[in-house]
């Protein structure tokens, strides 16, 4: 039974691969043309060294093999008068070191060995040759290891390397002299194999210089290649930082045309990117004016309708309190006239509102200070909605911002309002005032049902509705929260809002005054609803935690 591969096993490992492969794709490009560059020189390097190291190789040992067979051409030839004992034809069998005597003979090599062989290939008698200090050639016999090494030889007269033990490798090649007597001859590869060996340090050498070198070129004339690529890059990070889902957009940064040259890579995405910003900036300007007609419609729509509609109102009213005796129909006709009349009313003055705000109109600013201004509009909260508790969470000293005084109370109504809207009876609503790093930040927390996950990204768009828990039950317009966005843009801060149920949050971070920004945080303390500065008796003080 196969076990299972542990832990330890990184075989097909998903993980592993998906890190390798996003290893791969955070190098730049840059780097992986760097990177190829050197590999390709390396590898280049490497096939140039290798055919060369081989090709050196064998035409040594071709020469090498040329001076072992010229070796056993003399082995095999024995001088005339070897074995001859006097005048005539009896010859007497040449003694072994006649026979080995072409090892110390002239025109040999320091090394060379030579050795007698029985019928079964077993050495009989063998020696090298040593220079003396006299630089004379002398013979020394083969120890046990060496006979063994040289024994067992196949007779075919092909040289072929041998390890023989304290003497490194040699060509052997076995032979048969003229009178029948099987020989070994050879000579060292020593000097063969140290030839090989330097060409491969040289080639390393070499090759490692050649690296470093393409390395330093490659580097250059990569950072070089790319320059126009990265002024490419310089113009798409340009366009990308400018704000163009809104306002008016001069989308005036192109490429160079010194970077727009169709015959290069380059010049091509260059030439692309000014037609996509081309194309773009007609979309833009489309879009703003599309915008422009729309904003100015509802403008104007809305300016209009104003008159009409105080006009329907007026005369609903100037009806139903008229001498004249009219049915309970007609009467509840008309304050259903009135009611929608009204309600619509708020609806116009919400659209010309944001028209205005988009318009980009300027505001009143002037220093104020948050307390009091929170203060009054958790009191017309109160009246609004006495089903609901109030309360106030206000710092000791004043907490000034720049602001539009009317323009901020109405932020405050909206919030204060979407929170009595959209919460059931009983729901605590706490108005807070807090100093913040960059400003002031101001707070509207509920503890009712919350807002929808699918809405909250929503929230602050225009005619947002949301789901049963927090749905239009007191003739909403859907444009509260996007009046409160849109002010609270045009004062320079930021509206954010979070929600699970049982705790909603909007915060309004507004910048600062100087005196603002230098006050110390102060401890603060909490207003039951409907409290002002000059409070009532009936009012109570809790201090903050």
């Amino acid at each position: 039974m196969t076990a299972a591969p542990g832990p330890s096993a990184p075989i097909g490992n998903p993980a592993v691969t998906r890190s390798a492969t996003a290893s791969r794709r955070r190098w730049s490009l840059r780097a992986r043309l760097l990177a190829w560059s050197v590999t390709l020189v390396a590898v280049v390097c490497t096939v140039v060294g290798v055919v060369t190291t081989v090709a050196l190789q064998s035409y040594l040992y071709k020469q090498l093999d040329g001076s072992v067979r010229g070796v056993a051409g003399r082995a095999t030839h024995l001088p005339p008068d070897v074995g001859h004992s006097g005048p005539g034809p009896d010859l007497s069998a040449p003694t072994p070191a006649q026979v080995l005597g072409f090892v110390t003979g002239g025109g040999q090599a320091p090394g060379t060995l030579g050795a007698i062989l029985d019928l079964k290939g077993q050495v009989i008698d063998g020696q090298f040759s040593a220079a003396t200090q006299s630089r004379d050639l002398t013979g020394i016999p083969f120890n046990g290891a060496q006979r063994a090494a040289l024994s067992g030889l196949a007779l075919d007269g092909t040289p072929r390397t041998v390890d023989i033990p304290g003497l490194g490798d040699y060509r052997i090649m076995r032979v048969v002299s003229e009178d029948g007597v099987p020989l070994v001859v050879g000579q060292p590869a020593k000097d063969v194999q140290n030839t090989v060996r330097k060409l491969i340090v040289i080639t390393i050498c070499v090759t490692a210089g050649g690296l470093v070198a393409a390395g330093l070129a490659g580097a250059v004339t990569t950072r070089y290649a790319l320059r126009p690529l990265r002024r490419v890059a310089a113009t798409a990070t340009r366009v990308s930082e400018l704000r163009l889902d809104r306002g008016e957009v001069a989308l005036h940064d192109r490429v160079p045309v010194s970077d727009t040259d169709p015959r290069t890579e380059v010049g091509q995405v260059g030439a692309a990117l000014n037609r996509l910003l081309g194309h773009v900036g007609s979309a833009l300007e489309a879009r703003h004016a599309s915008e422009t007609q729309v904003r100015q419609f509802v403008a104007d729509a809305s300016h209009e309708l104003r008159t009409p509609l105080a006009s329907i109102r007026g005369y609903a009213e100037l009806t139903r309190r008229g001498g004249e005796p009219i049915g309970p129909d007609t009467r509840h006709a008309l304050g259903r006239i009135e009611s929608e009349a009204k309600r619509m009313t708020t609806l116009v003055e919400d659209l010309l509102l944001l028209a205005r705000l988009d318009a980009g109109r300027p505001l009143s600013y002037e220093a104020l200070d948050l307390s009091p201004l929170v203060v009054d509009a958790v009191s017309d909260a109160r009246a609004a909605g006495p089903g609901h508790r109030w309360r106030l969470d206000l710092p000791d000293d004043p907490v000034l911002v720049r602001a539009d005084p009317a323009r901020l109370h109405q932020v405050l109504a909206n919030l204060l309002a979407n929170a009595r809207t959209h919460t059931p009876p009983d729901t605590t609503v706490t108005a807070r005032v807090s100093r913040h790093p960059r400003g002031a930040l101001l707070e509207v927390l509920d503890n009712g049902p919350g807002i929808p996950a699918t809405l909250l990204p929503y929230v602050f768009e225009r005619f947002a509705r949301g789901e049963v828990s927090r749905s239009r039950t007191a003739g909403s317009t859907g444009l509260g929260l996007a009046i409160a966005h849109a002010v609270v843009t045009a004062h320079g801060g930021r509206i954010t809002a979070e929600s699970v149920p049982g705790r909603t949050v909007f915060r309004v971070l507004l910048p600062g005054t100087a005196d603002t920004a230098a006050a110390d945080t102060a401890p603060a303390e909490s207003v039951s609803a409907g409290a002002r500065p000059d409070s009532q008796a009936g009012d109570r003080l809790t201090t903050r935690s």
